[in-house]
């Protein structure tokens, strides 16, 4: 069994860069403190440190264990957090992987009402590629992933796609740019300048295919795996945008743009991917009931 004081040890050797300067923060001698790295070497097998000179440094595998070691210690943190905690001021944690292909916006909609639990919620975010989010939720290092498509098919992880809803795509543009368009709707998008999500955005190969279907040939200036980044190019007047019609009016207020028109034919999915086949996490029933009762109400059978 791993010998976590000799873990600290080492944690405290590789952090401060010195067997000195670590003996004098765990009032400690240098001697005790080489001896039980050793200790733990040859318990493992493994070399962890390198004397280069006097300095020493850290081996690849050091370097690996140095990456667990920081988070058996901030986990160890938190735990001491949490138990000195007066039962009344605990919260639930909450971990959330967003995919970096949902606007920001929706996944501010979906996750508010987790803040809003007769128990006090603390959530932690994370956003990140959708392969890298679902390791995150199958090592349970997250309690769910909201993304813009279910999990996908052959995908190595055990989880469950809950739906929380669809809406059609509106297209925007800064009120200079699109004064200079008189074409009829969706004729004035030939031709014309626009940015569009990355490859890896699940609406994309539906926008292009709805492109083909009215012989619409846009000139694409950009494409952008961060739907905010996009939206800050199009207030910019670089080019027409897209973005979900259940936060149309929101975009439009905000960024003071103009909306072309939209479509229905082309949609953009959300999804909560759990470990859960039934939802039982308190924040994640709330974040699905909400979706399907006020920000999808209506708009698409589920």
């Amino acid at each position: 069994m791993l010998n976590y004081k000799q873990l600290h040890y080492f944690w405290a050797v590789a952090k401060a860069g010195s067997i000195v300067r670590a003996s004098e923060r765990l009032h400690l001698t240098p001697q005790t403190l080489s001896g039980q790295i050793g200790l733990l070497e040859e318990a493992l097998g493994v070399a962890l440190f390198l004397r280069v000179g006097r300095r020493l440094e850290l081996t690849e595998t050091g370097r690996l264990a140095l990456s667990y070691a920081d988070e058996v210690f901030q986990i160890g943190n938190e735990l001491e957090e949490a138990l000195r905690s007066r039962p009344e001021s605990r919260s639930i944690q909450f971990r959330v992987g967003v995919d970096d292909a949902v606007p920001k916006s929706i996944a501010y909609r979906l996750l508010t009402p987790a803040m809003s639990l007769a128990e006090p919620v603390r959530i932690v975010c994370r956003e990140d590629k959708l392969v890298r989010l679902l390791v995150e939720l199958a090592i349970q290092r997250v309690d769910l992933v909201l993304a813009d498509r279910p999990m996908p098919a052959g995908t190595n992880v055990k989880g469950y796609s809950h739906k929380l809803g669809e809406c059609g795509i509106t297209f925007f543009a800064e009120p200079g740019l699109a004064a200079q368009f008189t074409d009829k709707w969706p004729s004035i998008l030939d031709a014309a300048p626009l940015l569009i999500p990355g490859k890896e955005a699940a609406v994309r190969t539906p926008l292009m295919r709805w492109f083909d279907v009215h012989q619409i040939r846009p000139r694409i200036v950009g494409e952008f795996d961060d739907s905010a980044l996009m939206q800050a190019f199009g207030q910019a007047g670089i080019g027409i945008f897209i973005a979900p019609s259940v936060i149309a009016d929101e975009v439009r207020r905000e960024h003071g743009v103009t909306i072309l028109g939209h479509t229905d034919d082309v949609t953009e999915q959300f999804y909560a991917i759990s470990m859960e086949r039934r939802l039982t996490h308190p924040a994640v029933v709330a974040i699905n009931d909400t979706a399907h009762r006020e920000l999808f109400a209506n708009l698409y059978p589920r």
